[in-house]
């Protein structure tokens, strides 16, 4: 699919004129490990965005709990539209009048491997993995580190979809859990949601 079809529900949201966001997206570099981000939305509803670079756009899912170290910490994750590459450096605040309204920083960013198989083994397109309701990865990112996995619990023609994040293998002694949204620092300018939506507002 074009990445114009793919972000069509995403531009479709968003009035440009109004908020920052980025709107397209450049070609997806060729040969390097794909990206991964993890951004803090305070919006309506506080949440963790959880965002994977497939192909040219990120693929994207609203986790409210955030992501976690503990395997056994099963987080909720609710797929939304898919948003341009660009979207992995976005930090601001969203105008409360648009789409998502509210303020976002970048909470972890970094690559990931994808790691999906069948039954004999065999790799499995990442892509074609999800579109199947299971894909494994492992995260090389600034907070987070190690094996994951998204899998589909629930989805129909009329259930919305959506999916268990899960942190695979033992839990990590060392290193970050999910944190305080509100305390929480952008691993891009060490800044909180707070000061983001002060200096915004300055």
């Amino acid at each position: 699919m074009a990445t114009e079809d793919r972000l069509r529900t995403y531009r479709g949201k968003r009035d440009f004129g109004r908020t920052r966001e980025p709107s397209g997206t450049p070609p997806a570099p060729e040969g390097e490990r794909p990206r991964f981000v993890v951004q803090i939305h305070d919006a309506r509803r506080m949440h963790f965005d959880f965002r994977l670079q497939v192909d040219d756009v990120l693929k994207s899912w609203s986790v409210p709990k955030g992501p976690s170290a503990d395997p056994g910490d099963k987080r909720l994750a609710v797929p939304t539209e898919d948003h341009p590459l660009e979207y992995e450096e976005f930090e601001g605040v969203i105008p409360k009048s648009e789409y998502g309204g509210g303020t976002v920083i970048v909470w972890d960013t970094g690559t990931y491997e994808p790691l999906s198989h069948d039954r004999r083994g065999r790799p499995v397109d990442f892509a074609e993995s999800l579109e199947r309701g299971h894909a494994t990865f492992r995260l090389h990112g600034t907070k987070l580190r190690g094996e994951y996995a998204l899998t589909r619990f629930r989805g129909g023609e009329d259930e919305e979809d959506a999916w268990l994040l899960v942190r695979k293998g033992p839990a990590r002694a060392e290193g970050h859990g999910t944190p305080d949204p509100r305390r929480a620092r952008s691993v891009r300018t060490g800044r909180t949601l707070a000061q983001v939506a002060a200096d915004a507002g300055g």
